[in-house]
């Protein structure tokens, strides 16, 4: 006599389900990962109690032994308003964040950002949260 459960149980086990949760969980972490893309250069940025973070468009890097970058590019302090021009003009919305040493003398931060806010962009100092 030969008896048969009713139930069979199926002993594969799909996968699927669980890639898709580990796909969902890969896109959050993708979304809201920051968009800070830190600079390169050895700056030690000036600490500040608010701190926001902004989406960087153009970065102007001061060094302590008063070295210009513009986006990574080393530039002469004399070329520094024609090579801002250069890179807002590439369909940036005018955004300059300013990377500079603590140790910088004032008068080469406001000069730069004079030069950025004649060119009508928007200047913003990176620092660092306290």
């Amino acid at each position: 006599m030969a008896l048969q459960s009713k139930n069979k149980i199926d002993p594969n086990f799909s996968l699927s389900s669980m890639t898709d949760m580990v796909f969902l969980l890969l896109i959050f972490f993708m979304l809201t990962a920051s968009f800070v893309t830190p600079s390169g250069l050895p700056v030690s940025l000036p600490s500040s109690k608010a701190s926001n973070i902004e989406i960087q468009k153009v970065s102007v890097t001061i060094t302590k032994d008063l070295q210009f970058f513009v986006n990574d590019k080393k530039t002469p302090e004399n070329s520094m308003e024609e090579a801002l021009k250069a890179a807002l003009a590439g369909g940036q919305d005018g955004a300059v964040i300013l990377h500079v040493d603590e140790s910088v003398p004032v008068k080469y931060v406001t000069k730069v950002g004079g030069i950025a806010t004649s060119l009508k962009a928007k200047v913003s100092i990176a620092t660092k949260p306290e």
